[in-house]
C-alpha cells in the first residue's frame, strides 16, 4: 500500500480509504446505496486491513448515524490499527440548531460521532459542506477547540467552492487556529471540474485532496454502455448525486474499455489508476457491497497508466470549459498547465 502525506500536515494516509456509505442502509437514498450489516462490514474491514488500507471513512449523517455505529463495532480492539474519518454539518434532526456548522451543533455532532464509533478521538473531522448562515470565525474557532482538547487531530472539509476554502484558510492563518489539512471532494472522468480552481489552490496552499466518487456514482463501474443503460431497479437506475451528459460517459467508457483490454485490468480499475495519479490527489475513498467489489477496487494499486494512455483519456474526458477559465487558457505563459502543479 502506497501512503502519501495528507497536504501540509504530518500525516501519513493510505492512497486508498474505505467509504462506509453502505453500511446500514437507513432511509430510502442509503437502502439503495447499500445495507451491509455488522457481519458483513467486519469481513469488509478485515479484508481491507490485510490489504494495508487502514483509513475509514464515515459521516454522521449516513444511514442516521449507523453506518458511524457499524463502523464503531467493527473496529473493536483495533483502534490503534486504523483512522477514521467522519463529518459533520448536515441536518441530523428536525431542529433549528440541529444542521450547520455553529458551535452548538458541532460540539453536540462531535460528541455524538464519538459515541457512536466507541472512541476517543477522531484522526479526521470534515465539515461535510459549507455552512453561509454561520461565522467561518465561530466554525475553525469550535474545530481549533475540538483539536485542543484530543477529541479531533486533523480537520478538513468538504464539497466547499474555491473561495470557501480560501476564506477558510485565511481566517485559520489570521487567528493561529488549526487550518484545513484536506478537502474531499467529487472528482472523476466524467467530472473534471475540480481541475479549474479548486486543484491549483490545493497545490498553491497545499491542501490534500481525499477523493469521493471516483467512479462517478458507479457510472463508470463497466455496467453502462452505449447499447445498455442502467437498468431501473439498480442502484445506478434508482440513485443520481453527480451529473454527466450520456455522450461524455460513452466516450470515456468506450476509451477505458480499450486501456483495459491492453492492460488485463477492469474498467473501474483504470478510472481509479487515472484518478490516483492526478496533481494534489492524496486519497480516493472507495466503497463496496461485497468482497468481489473490494478486491477489484484494491486491483487499481500496484501498477500505473502510462502517460500515453493517460493522454488518451484526457482526451476522451475533457470538458466543456467555464469562464472565466477558458479565457485564462488562452495564456498558457501566465496560467499553469496540470503538468505544473
Amino acid at each position: 500500500m502506497e501512503y502519501r502525506r495528507f497536504g501540509k500536515s504530518g500525516l501519513q494516509v493510505p492512497v486508498l480509504s474505505f467509504g462506509t456509505a453502505t453500511f446500514g442502509g437507513q432511509g430510502d437514498f442509503f437502502k439503495a446505496w447499500g445495507q451491509t450489516d455488522v457481519k458483513e462490514a467486519r469481513r469488509l474491514v478485515d479484508i481491507c486491513l490485510e490489504a494495508g488500507l487502514n483509513f475509514f471513512d464515515t459521516a454522521n449523517g449516513y444511514s442516521k448515524g449507523q453506518s458511524e455505529e457499524i463502523l464503531g463495532e467493527t473496529l473493536k480492539g483495533r483502534r490503534n490499527e486504523v483512522l477514521i474519518s467522519t463529518k459533520a454539518t448536515f441536518a441530523t434532526g428536525e431542529g433549528p440548531n440541529d444542521q450547520g456548522s455553529s458551535r452548538l451543533h458541532l460540539l453536540k455532532a462531535c460528541e455524538d460521532s464519538l459515541r457512536r464509533l466507541r472512541v476517543d478521538h477522531i484522526d479526521l473531522y470534515h465539515m461535510h459542506g459549507f455552512d453561509s448562515h454561520t461565522p467561518v470565525e465561530e466554525t475553525l474557532s469550535v474545530l481549533d477547540d475540538l483539536v485542543r482538547s484530543g477529541k479531533v487531530r486533523y480537520i478538513a472539509c468538504s464539497n466547499f467552492s474555491g473561495w470557501h476554502l480560501m476564506k477558510s484558510l485565511s481566517v485559520s492563518e489570521r487567528y493561529g487556529w488549526s487550518r484545513y489539512v484536506g478537502h474531499q471532494a467529487y472528482y472523476s472522468l466524467v467530472g473534471r471540474e475540480y481541475e479549474w480552481e479548486l486543484m491549483p489552490l490545493a497545490s498553491d496552499q497545499g491542501v490534500g485532496t481525499m477523493v469521493w466518487s471516483p467512479l462517478a456514482g458507479g457510472a463508470l463501474s463497466g455496467k453502462i454502455r452505449r447499447d445498455r443503460p442502467a437498468p431501473k431497479e439498480s442502484r445506478l437506475g434508482q440513485i443520481t448525486f453527480v451529473s454527466y451528459e450520456d455522450e461524455q460517459l460513452h466516450r470515456v467508457v468506450d476509451a477505458l474499455e480499450l486501456i483495459a483490454r491492453e492492460r488485463d485490468k477492469t474498467v473501474p480499475q483504470v478510472a481509479l489508476n487515472w484518478v490516483l495519479r492526478r496533481p494534489t490527489v492524496t486519497n480516493v475513498v472507495v466503497g463496496a457491497r461485497n468482497e468481489e467489489q473490494l478486491r477489484q477496487n484494491l486491483g487499481a494499486l500496484g501498477w500505473e497508466l502510462t502517460p500515453e494512455e493517460i493522454a488518451r483519456l484526457d482526451q476522451a474526458s475533457e470538458p466543456r470549459v467555464l469562464y472565466p477559465y477558458w479565457h485564462q487558457r488562452g495564456f498558457p505563459r501566465l496560467t499553469p498547465s496540470l503538468n505544473d502543479l
